[in-house]
């Protein structure tokens, strides 16, 4: 078996950054009512700046494919080009199609003159980490010489005012508050576009490459009912009725394909399995804790970073604030692609240095899956 190196990082990140201020103007407001859950939202989730691919009027200047495309070409540089690739295996939350594969479109799109090996990697925020320990395996199983990974969002779109009017209108012909539903409305103040890339190899090349020590993954699916979904909706028992089984009306007067997130289920559950998890690796993995320079922890918003902290202490794995690094302020919640986009900054920060111990969580609220990982500066 080989080691794994991540030997360049790129990230992508489209159009101009979108201040809290200007998120409205460039998202649109719902019956053209200024949200009431944006200013509650905005103040306890802590981020500043966000990116969309849309323009001030609203036009598509990215889809997920071309977005996850850029990130790629960041990637590559002289001493490797999109035509070495050996696997592509890509994870994201919001694919273009249904289908073909999200990867199988980014292939599509990239300068390669040869077949590849591809890997599609669906679900929330994990689906970027399921993406890299595809290519993790691979590699060091030496079933393929490298890997480019990527992890990517193009969530934009879903949550332009427009994709609720005929929700609005069936709520009003109701007698109804023409207002959406809390569990939407709040997601349209939280996520970003975006993402990064990672090349994974069997030596240690270029600046600051990142062994992969090890990645650990758990769900907790057997005992917990979905808290974040898209293209369905829940019954009374929890369980989700999916989109096929909706009248096609029903799609557009039920945002049926909007993102809903449970807040109660996710506030209950979301730290305390995470850490669980997080304890677990350590011991599986004979990892200290003390042993930790940085800790990177994927948070959806600031409003968890002091309930992660408590319950790291009350489970015993404490690491100081002063180790964590987050980048959430500045470039929002991409979802699958937080993750590389913290490594990739952190990697060309210019603040590692050999020996340098990584340790990564990243939670998702789909039906609460975690992965866990630690990195080693060779």
């Amino acid at each position: 078996m080989k080691n794994v190196y991540i030997t360049k990082t790129g990230h992508f990140l489209p159009n101009q950054p979108v201040s809290n201020d200007g998120m409205e103007k460039r998202l649109g407001m719902i019956d053209d009512q200024p949200s009431r859950a944006r200013r509650i939202v905005l103040r306890n989730n802590g981020i500043k700046e966000r990116y969309y691919a849309v323009d001030d009027y609203g036009n598509i200047t990215h889809n997920n494919a071309q977005l996850t495309r850029e990130t790629i070409k960041n990637l590559c540089d002289l001493d490797f080009s999109e035509n070495e690739i050996e696997l592509l295996s890509c994870g994201t939350s919001t694919p273009d199609n249904l289908l073909p594969s999200h990867a199988s479109m980014v292939h599509g799109l990239l300068d390669t003159k040869n077949s590849i090996e591809l890997n599609t990697a669906s679900g929330v925020c994990c689906s970027g980490m399921s993406a890299l320990k595809y290519g993790f395996l691979s590699v060091k199983s030496n079933s393929t010489k490298n890997a480019v990974c990527t992890g990517t969002e193009r969530v934009s779109t879903w949550m332009q005012s427009r994709k609720f009017d005929k929700e609005v209108e069936n709520l009003k012909s109701l007698e109804e508050q023409p207002i959406i539903g809390f569990k939407k409305d709040f997601l349209r103040w939280m996520l970003s576009d975006g993402g990064g890339a990672f090349l994974l190899e069997s030596e240690p090349k270029g600046e600051n490459p990142l062994r992969i020590d090890w990645m650990q993954a758990y769900s907790y699916a057997h005992e917990l009912e979905a808290c974040m979904y898209a293209g369905g909706d829940k019954n009374e028992d929890g369980s989700l009725k999916p989109w096929s089984e909706y009248e096609p009306e029903e799609w557009l007067s039920k945002s049926v394909f909007s993102l809903k997130q449970d807040v109660k289920i996710l506030d209950k559950h979301v730290i305390e399995k995470g850490v669980t998890s997080l304890k677990d690796s350590v011991v599986k993995m004979g990892f200290q804790v003390e042993e930790v320079d940085y800790f990177l922890p994927h948070l959806s918003s600031f409003f968890f970073r002091d309930k992660l902290y408590e319950e790291l202490v009350k489970q015993n794995i404490k690491i100081p604030k002063e180790k964590w690094f987050t980048n959430l302020g500045a470039v929002g919640n991409v979802g699958a692609g937080s993750i590389y986009l913290m490594i990739d900054e952190l990697k060309n920060s210019g603040k590692l240095k050999k020996g340098d111990k990584v340790l990564v969580i990243v939670p998702e609220s789909g039906r609460f899956m975690y992965f866990n990982m630690l990195l080693t500066v060779c």
